[in-house]
């Protein structure tokens, strides 16, 4: 898999007319959704170099995120004759730039793709890493292929459209990124005033999260080894976002990953030695900030079973990464179905 070209936009137009220039094209599209074809997409269709664009919208939210969706980008590409020489821009949050990467891997056995995230969850996580892909079955991300994109821009204007529960579920896998990274810059994400958001700041802090994600991606682009750290959180958030799903009251992605962090900083605790004193100090940053999932022991089996559907998995044992220290990570940790539900009481506990 290549190495993707990660921008931090100081000029905008520039960059992204460089980007295209790169890549050989004939026709070039721009993949949006009902939220970024309002707020984000008039910033690109003011361009010289977009003029001829063909504009791709579709639904908003991760429930779009599925075959039918894709089906239906497919269909339109064919439709508007884009050819193998076609450039797709994905211009939106997570589930437009994991979509549209999958769209554009697959369609005619692949095109070009240039990821323009627009909300803080994509620019840290989504649109960085080469994983492109649908939910399937009721299950997260569960078809898809590794593709990096031709290059990924990120431009922090477009932070200033989100909501702050939108900024919230980005900064949760910037909080993990913190955890699986050093304690310097975990304590700065800790320590960062939600309150009032300083974008300068925020902006420096995007930067050393996409670095931390940058160098494990590169050290293990197809997930075989230490790119499962990056997991970290996940395999539980990923159980809680399904049965939010499952019960129609879907909840943002980064949310449940925080949500997740609090679970495996318990195993963390218990099984590796994670320390007592900054499990609590993270916990409480996420209480104050996201507030709760609620659920009762009658789910328990049932979160159990997205848990089973982990892509991470082997033999049917669940498999978490976990944490000994900041920073010091330990991948492919199994427990008993017991302690799994001892980490969904703690959770309960603790966040009421």
């Amino acid at each position: 898999m290549s190495k993707q070209e990660i921008i931090l936009c100081e000029e905008f137009e520039k960059a992204l007319a460089e980007a295209i220039n790169k890549c050989q094209h004939d026709k070039i599209f721009i993949l949006t959704d009902d939220q970024t074809h309002l707020l984000c997409f008039p910033k690109l269709a003011e361009l010289a170099i977009l003029k001829d664009a063909i504009e791709i919208t579709i639904g908003a939210t991760d429930t779009n995120k599925n075959l039918k969706t894709l089906a239906s980008v497919w269909q339109t590409l064919s439709d508007k004759g884009a050819t193998r020489h076609s450039l797709l821009i994905n211009l939106g949050g997570g589930m437009v730039t994991d979509l549209g990467g999958f769209a554009a891997s697959s369609f005619k056995r692949g095109i070009n793709y240039i990821n323009i995230p627009t909300t803080l969850l994509s620019m840290v996580d989504a649109s960085v890493g080469g994983k492109t892909g649908i939910n399937f079955n009721g299950l997260k991300n569960e078809i898809g292929v590794f593709s990096t994109a031709n290059s990924v821009l990120i431009e922090t204007d477009f932070l200033r459209t989100l909501n702050d529960q939108n900024v919230f579920s980005g900064y949760a896998e910037m909080l993990k990124h913190g955890l699986i990274s050093n304690t310097k810059h975990w304590a700065e994400l800790i320590n960062f005033d939600t309150n009032r958001i300083d974008y300068i700041k925020l902006k420096e802090l995007i930067s050393s999260s996409i670095q931390v994600k940058e160098n494990i991606v590169e050290q293990d682009p197809l997930e075989h080894s230490i790119r499962k750290a990056l997991n970290f959180g996940h395999t539980i958030g990923h159980a809680f976002e399904s049965l939010s799903l499952a019960e129609n009251r879907p909840i943002l992605h980064g949310y449940a990953v925080a949500w997740g962090i609090v679970c495996e900083l318990y195993l963390s605790h218990l099984k590796t030695g994670f320390p007592s004193d900054k499990m609590h100090e993270t916990i409480r940053f996420i209480r104050d900030n996201y507030g709760t999932f609620t659920y009762n022991c009658k789910e328990y089996d049932r979160l159990y079973n997205f848990m089973l559907h982990d892509k991470k998995n082997t033999a049917g044992i669940v498999n978490f990464t976990l944490l000994k220290n900041i920073g010091k990570i330990s991948i492919d940790q199994t427990t008993d179905k017991k302690t799994i539900f001892e980490a969904l009481d703690f959770y309960r506990e603790c966040m009421s």
